[in-house]
């Protein structure tokens, strides 16, 4: 599956923004996505990820209580909306699609990637 990942910007700390990844076909209950992010200088790291077929979801500590990783499988489009950004949240945002568990949270294990949209948070 091909994944196509939208809505990075610019904006300042405390505000909020919404990413989108759409896949090219169709999903299924045994699919699970995430979300992982890059800062420079840094490996990618862990977000987010949901199963498509059920309610399990798990995240990074880092971003608990303030990011909710969603789906629409109508649209067979994942959403990770990002209230109280932080500048520490700057990074490349990757969504990412595996056939599994959905608490998987090493990218060896997610075989199809989007092509990453930049967050950038100003102080």
């Amino acid at each position: 599956v091909q994944l196509q990942a939208s809505g990075g910007g610019l904006v300042q700390a405390e505000d909020s923004l919404r990413l989108s990844c759409v896949a090219s076909r169709r999903l299924y209950s045994s699919h699970a996505l995430a979300w992982f992010r890059q800062a420079p200088g840094r490996e990618r790291e862990y977000v987010a990820s949901l199963s498509w077929g059920d309610d399990r979801i798990r995240y990074a500590d880092s971003v608990k209580g303030r990011f909710t990783i969603s789906r629409d499988r109508v649209a067979n489009t994942l959403y990770l909306q990002m209230n109280n950004l932080k500048p520490e949240d700057t990074a490349v945002y990757f969504c990412a699609a595996r056939t599994g568990s959905p608490y998987v949270t090493h990218e060896q294990e997610y075989n199809s990637w989007g092509q990453g949209t930049q967050v950038t948070v100003s102080s």
